[in-house]
């Protein structure tokens, strides 16, 4: 049977046009890995080419995998690959340089250092170098020099602007002569060496430039310029190279991608055909329709119009929540509607969001509802490290005594507190009979008088007493307020006093990440502000360690999947919610004033919305818990770009949803909600009935927008804000 039997003519176009350079734009769905796969086995089988003449780069190892047992299937013969390279840029530089290590002057056997290895080397460089970390974070240092080697800059040749870029400078370098004492290489170096290597040394270029005569390269709108440049270099012999990529879809600009390079391709090959591939295999016309008008607005790009045999299918479903509590219910429900109907299982849902902090609202309504799910590509909100960092402080505070929350911070951030010290003074706790707590009370001269005559001498030198008193005093200032603070102004007052803000707080994107995280811890908290502070704290943790008890709910195929967009990339589902789409979160805020980042916002709502293939759900709240607040949530202006024929597609959940909240997609203003005029139906310590949270005291009741807000306080289930009028409150 014919290799081109099952392709389209655009796709039997690019497998067979095998001479000169080749810029494949292949649009969402539409068969790239098809595409790939075939050329490799056309030009094995048809055109007789050797595999060890032919090198595919991809970008992960699962792809790999994936290209070289799909070529082999369609060769007819597993083995049949032997000699081809085929892998990541990373693991085919490492194969390259061990080949050639001792004609470059380097150890054949270079280790390769992990991410945690390479951070501890920058930690040696600013020791070495009598650098503050806390002034240059190593974490934003690594960053920096990563960006770097990215755009092929050598320390001597780093572009110095400030005086931290001078301090990156010289950290750089002393990073980089600390790597070559132990032989290592860190994956930055394993491209940077490569494309060294290839351009100085004559003689090793020319070998593999003759043997590369075909080079092919998946996704590459998200190469680097490191990445870019040894791709040149491999195919500049024979010129037969051929690029498979997408502008439209390039979301990984944090991490070095740069789409230009498509540009920058066409460029340094003027000749090069350019193939077209727009037919979608996943998703239906309507969803198609919607993505092509979102990117249309989009300036550098290639203009591709995405079309479908499908059909048009169902109409997506715009829906306003009141917030993020409702959005989850929403979505809870509509899932429940799909699998009742028989028109979709809980498996082909999936819920894609732009930060992994938007996750702990919708997690906690999975777990309140009962819904088991999947977390992808994140880990679970209450598991994130800076989560249970601030959850630990909280819980020593609460109770002094617990050891493992004490072990957990009492070095984070770093206070010159080592392991040696935390072991020694949990030992010398433990031959007491009490607490670490207790341990420190008594060598802060706190402990009470039957502890402190028969303890005897502390084992602890002067060096190693300061610091750990240090840390002691902090904490009994926090144990001393914690009765007259909320528990929001308990994590302002530790985040600040601790240093964990600043330390956190490195300059890096990841960081800003993970202090998201911690901001929506702080606005869980928040919700506990009116209620008695001296039962505030316990309710608070109680409720958090309830919700976060979901590892039995992670087990089982189907269940609905939560990610992040990122994280969607490749992916594909029978149902898409997108949820959280509003300004300053998809547009993120960081892309406000930034006009490339704000059109690679919109490349990621375009992936998302083409990662469904017969529903798609677009979710935005009116209001959104915010550092604490509830603030009022401005619509994304991506969704001003979909044509109205477009949307709608009411469902019976969602019209029964609608005459409960009225918040559906055509009202999206809050006039909509009917209003209970200036009299309140509730009052503090009126004793309630809640369908799904039971019984509960009323705290406070205020009108807000013409409705009452009333805070409940629910036994076991902490405080909850609620309008009257759609939370079906009961008095007792």
């Amino acid at each position: 049977m014919s290799l081109l039997a099952r392709l389209n003519p655009p796709q039997q176009n690019a497998v067979t046009t095998t001479a000169g350079p080749i810029l494949v734009l292949a649009g969402p769905g539409s068969g790239k890995t098809r595409v790939l796969t075939h050329r490799i086995a056309y030009l094995i089988r048809d055109m007789g080419v050797e595999p060890w003449h032919i090198v595919a780069v991809t970008f992960t190892n699962k792809a790999a995998d994936v290209m070289r047992e799909r070529t082999e299937a369609l060769l007819g013969m597993t083995g049949s690959l032997s000699g081809l390279m085929l892998g990541t840029f990373h693991r085919i530089c490492a194969r390259l340089l061990r080949m050639e290590a001792e004609r470059i002057g380097l150890n054949p056997r270079y280790v390769i250092f992990d991410s945690d290895d390479q951070l501890d080397v920058i930690k040696q460089a600013l020791r070495d170098l009598n650098i503050d970390e806390k002034r240059n974070p190593p974490r934003a240092v690594h960053a920096a020099i990563s960006r770097a080697k990215n755009e092929l800059i050598t320390p001597d040749r780093y572009p110095i602007a400030t005086y931290g870029d001078e301090i990156t400078a010289r950290v750089y370098e002393r990073y980089q002569r600390l790597l070559g004492v132990s032989s290592a290489l860190d994956f930055d170096d394993l491209l940077v060496r490569t494309v060294f290597m290839l351009r100085d040394h004559d003689e090793i270029r020319d070998r593999y430039q003759r043997r590369f005569e075909y080079v092919l390269v998946d996704e590459f709108q998200d190469t680097n310029t490191a990445q870019y440049e040894l791709v040149r270099l491999m195919a500049g012999h024979h010129r037969n190279v051929f690029v498979v990529g997408d502008e439209d879809q390039s979301i990984y600009r944090f991490r070095g991608a740069d789409f230009r390079n498509v540009e920058r391709f066409r460029q340094d090959y003027p000749d090069a055909r350019v193939i077209l591939l727009e037919q979608n295999y996943r998703s239906t016309q309507t969803i198609l329709d919607a993505a092509n008008a979102v990117i249309a607005r989009n300036r550098h790009r290639t203009a591709k119009q995405l079309f479908t045999d499908r059909g048009t299918g169902a109409r997506i479903t715009l829906y306003q929540a009141y917030d993020e509590h409702d959005e989850g219910n929403f979505i809870i429900d509509e899932i429940n509607r799909l699998k009742a109907s028989g028109q979709a299982k809980p498996g082909e849902c999936a819920l894609m969001y732009r930060t992994n902090a938007q996750s702990r609202a919708l997690e906690e309504a999975f777990v309140r509802r009962g819904m088991p799910y999947r977390l992808v590509g994140a880990t679970r909100f209450y598991s994130r490290k800076e989560v249970k960092d601030v959850l630990a402080y909280l819980r020593l505070v609460q109770n002094p005594d617990d050891d493992v929350s004490l072990r957990r911070i009492i070095n984070t951030p770093p206070r010159r507190i080592g392991n040696t010290s935390i072991d020694r003074l949990g030992g010398w706790a433990a031959g007491l009979g009490v607490s670490v707590y207790q341990a420190l009370r008594l060598l802060g001269g706190d402990a009470p008088p039957e502890l402190a005559k028969t303890a005897g001498a502390h084992p602890f030198t002067k060096a190693t007493v300061a610091p750990l008193l240090a840390f002691y005093e902090l904490l009994q200032n926090w144990i001393e307020v914690r009765n007259t603070l909320t528990p929001a102004q308990l994590i302002d007052r530790i985040l600040e006093e601790s240093g964990y803000r600043e330390w956190l707080r490195d300059g890096t994107e990841e960081a800003e990440d993970r202090w998201q995280n911690v901001q929506e811890l702080r606005t869980v908290a928040g919700a506990y502000d009116e209620m008695e502070i001296g039962l505030a704290l316990d309710a608070f943790l109680e409720e958090v360690a309830l919700v976060s008890d979901t590892d039995d709910l992670q087990a089982g195929s189907d269940v609905p999947t939560l990610l992040t967009l990122h994280a969607a990339k490749g992916l594909e589902y029978p149902v898409v919610f997108i949820a959280g789409l509003e300004e300053g979160l998809l547009p993120h805020s960081r892309s406000t004033e930034d006009p490339d980042g704000m059109e690679e916002e919109r490349r990621l709502f375009y992936v998302g919305v083409t990662r469904a293939a017969d529903r798609l759900y677009l979710l935005h709240t009116f209001r959104r818990g915010n550092w604490g607040r509830s603030d009022f949530a401005e619509p994304s202006r991506f969704l001003a770009d979909l044509p109205r024929e477009l949307t709608g597609g009411s469902t019976p959940a969602r019209q029964a949803h609608r005459a409960m909240t009225t918040w559906g997609s055509e009202e999206r203003r809050p006039t909509a909600r009917p209003a209970y005029g200036s009299s309140l139906r509730f009052s503090p310590g009126q004793q309630v009935v809640h369908p799904v949270f039971g019984k509960g005291t009323v705290i406070t009741s205020k009108l807000v927008g013409g409705d009452e807000e009333v805070s409940v306080a629910f036994s076991g289930k902490g405080v909850k804000r609620l309008l009257a009028s759609i939370a079906n409150l009961k008095a007792v």
